[in-house]
């Protein structure tokens, strides 16, 4: 896979026509990055948003994102790629955007955002690779273009944005929880934004009625026998990464709302606009 960084992703937009950025459905905006969709603006290739995981959220609310990216301007399908749902919506807006032939497709995102069960999803069951990809520097050279289509091939290796951000972002854009040096502040912050969201997602995911966000990871500890060997308090570093663990699988469920988008999007317009007219 390749590595992480602006550099290699840089290096799969150049060779594609068409990219694919892959959007959490429970939370678009923050799974989405401005910096990708200048670097292909600015590199001239095709965009389509995906909002992935829909399986999470009603339709109508996959409906609503879907409005707020196309008054963007931007091309933007959803689906639900771990169900293979909306697999042929995407391979239309494929062909949709495509102007000339053959073309390359490459998906990108943010970990966790479900790059490779798209790209899994759009090869089918019965695909091959057809070449490497030529130019390709040494950590690349496991890339192989694979036909999805007639005249349409897929990087077969995922654009994988680096995880940018606070400590609340840099979770929710998929930093796995080991590498966090204190996991348990973005563990409370996202507990936090789950029970403002659904005030029932605790209770659902741990069978734990309690509102605390530190009370609710000693409950998971000790539910779970989590203890220091030393003074036997519960383990709460475990449960901080547990919950950052669940909220990714989907058993910690809620999701933003678009009106809260659209709400602030408003006030911060109607700033600008004050401010325009104090001067």
């Amino acid at each position: 896979m390749i590595l992480a960084s602006w550099r290699s992703l840089a290096w799969i937009i150049r060779r594609a026509d068409v990219v694919l950025e892959v959007v959490d459905a429970r939370d678009p905006i923050s799974t989405r990055s401005r910096r990708l969709e200048r670097m292909v603006t600015s590199l001239q290739k095709k965009l389509i948003i995906v909002i992935n995981k829909t399986d999470l959220i009603p339709r109508e609310v996959a409906e609503k994102w879907k409005r707020i990216f196309e008054d963007q301007g931007y091309r933007t399908v959803y689906m639900a790629a771990r169900d293979h749902k909306g697999t042929r919506v995407l391979r239309r807006a494929i062909r949709d955007v495509v102007e000339t032939y053959p073309a390359i497709v490459a998906v990108t995102g943010f970990p966790k955002t479900g790059k490779s069960t798209i790209i899994n999803a759009l090869k089918g069951r019965h695909s091959a690779s057809t070449s490497p990809i030529p130019g390709s520097p040494g950590y690349t050279t496991h890339a192989q273009l694979y036909r999805i289509g007639e005249n349409l091939y897929m990087i077969d290796t995922p654009g994988v944005i680096p995880v940018e951000g606070g400590p609340l972002e840099a979770v929710l854009r998929g930093r796995p929880p080991e590498q966090l040096r204190d996991p348990v502040r973005p563990a409370v912050m996202l507990l936090e934004r789950a029970l403002k969201y659904n005030p029932r997602a605790v209770k659902d995911a741990y069978g734990i009625d309690e509102t605390d966000p530190y009370k609710i990871l000693e409950l998971i500890a000790i539910k779970r026998g989590w203890k220091y060997k030393s003074d036997g308090e519960p383990l709460i570093e475990e449960a901080a990464r547990t919950v950052i663990r669940d909220y990714h699988t989907g058993k910690l469920l809620f999701y933003v709302p678009p009106e809260e988008y659209m709400l602030r999007r408003g006030q911060h317009s109607a700033r600008r606009t004050r401010s325009s007219i104090a001067f």
